[in-house]
């Protein structure tokens, strides 16, 4: 009989993706081939400690829904348990090598934003030589902060709309010179955005001057570095990317909202949304997309997986790169898994493959040397 793969998957989180993290992490469990694999849920809370008895995700629906307290046990115990869950020698833990390992095989991520898109869990895995789904803790990191990887698509030679960084104190203390820069260097329609966070969290778009401050704050809740970017009339062009070092990328897909722009309430909470898989491009422009986001996506050193964002210009059919994703949404309607299954790649068989990917990046790293004897 074939040892099951004991996958722990983690979600929940301290950032203010954490409820979307609950649905994407709901879809991946309910995904994953019960006859290949074994489930271990993970949840963390919005303060940071880590369940792992009873239902961790019940537990933290609870606490979203203000139905019920969780039963959480002293922070330093739940914190001790999860590191023991991941802390095994990996020796231990590879299929058929011992049976009857309390630990897990793979750990599959399902966290969005900081404090766990961002590198941050990525890094605690190096260190427990853990393998894992997704980007490593530099691709994790360049892709969660937008500043920084704009600088590296610029670097790259890469179409992207004008932008400009703001620090929360230099709104603070020079607002009129960040309104002068605003006004010259960007203009208006733009949009103002957290550096490190998704899910359109804290984006607001602006008209004019005097919506700028009120869209400044809103971002500043959630970060202390702030970028204002161009307002491009475009169509929003999403494409996934799957692999390691030889990635390949889906057809596109067209998100259309019913709304002025894709903002949390048009991703997660309306039903007119209009989510269209393949996007209805010319053959070149969708050649276009698939090479730049395969590009960026080695560019900021990603692996397994991520969902690149473009923007399309209406008028000139040109093509901008906006950002990568490196755990995109996971949900039954989420972009990434529908444009996979658009291109002849089924939910399963998509999770099964980055399993397999975490599992070769962890064995390719290994291989490395860590002396210089």
């Amino acid at each position: 009989m074939v040892k099951k793969i004991r996958v722990g998957v983690v979600f929940g989180g301290r950032s203010g993706e954490h409820e979307v993290s609950l649905l994407s992490a709901t879809s991946v469990m309910r995904a994953l081939d019960r006859s290949k694999y074994d489930i271990i849920p993970i949840g963390i809370s919005r303060e940071g400690r880590w369940l792992t008895d009873g239902d961790p995700m019940d537990e933290l629906q609870r606490l979203v829904s203000g139905r019920e307290e969780p039963s959480l046990a002293p922070r330093q115990a739940q914190q001790n348990r999860a590191v023991a869950a991941v802390g095994v020698d990996r020796r231990e833990l590879v299929p058929g090598v011992r049976e009857g390992v309390p630990g897990i095989d793979v750990l599959f991520p399902v966290l969005h934003g900081p404090y766990g898109e961002d590198g941050t869990v990525q890094g605690l895995l190096e260190l427990a030589n853990i393998p894992y789904v997704g980007s490593g803790v530099l691709g994790s990191a360049l892709a969660m902060d937008k500043a920084a990887m704009k600088a590296v698509f610029s670097a790259a030679g890469f179409p992207t709309a004008a932008s400009l960084l703001v620090r929360r104190w230099e709104w603070q203390q020079a607002s009129d010179q960040v309104r002068r820069s605003v006004k010259e260097r960007i203009g208006y329609p733009c949009f103002v955005k957290p550096v490190n966070l998704g899910s359109s969290v804290g984006v607001s778009k602006v008209h004019d001057e005097d919506e700028l401050g009120g869209a400044l704050e809103l971002a500043a809740r959630y970060d202390r570095r702030l970028l204002v970017e161009q307002a491009i009339n475009a169509r929003e062009i999403e494409c996934s990317v799957l692999g390691n070092d030889q990635p390949m990328a889906s057809l596109p897909g067209e998100v259309i909202p019913k709304r002025e722009f894709y903002d949390y309430q048009a991703k997660y909470l309306d039903d007119d949304t209009e989510l269209i898989v393949p996007a209805d491009l010319p053959a070149a422009t969708v050649s276009t997309i698939q090479d730049l986001a395969v590009r960026a996506f080695l560019a900021l050193d990603c692996a397994g997986m991520a969902r690149a964002d473009f923007f399309v210009d209406r008028v000139t059919g040109l093509v901008y790169i906006n950002e990568l994703n490196t755990i995109p949404g996971f949900t039954a309607v989420s972009m990434y898994p529908r444009m996979w299954e658009a291109s002849g790649l089924p939910y399963p068989e998509l999770l099964d493959r980055l399993i397999q990917l975490a599992f070769d990046r962890h064995d390719e790293r290994s291989r490395m040397s860590t002396s210089n004897r």
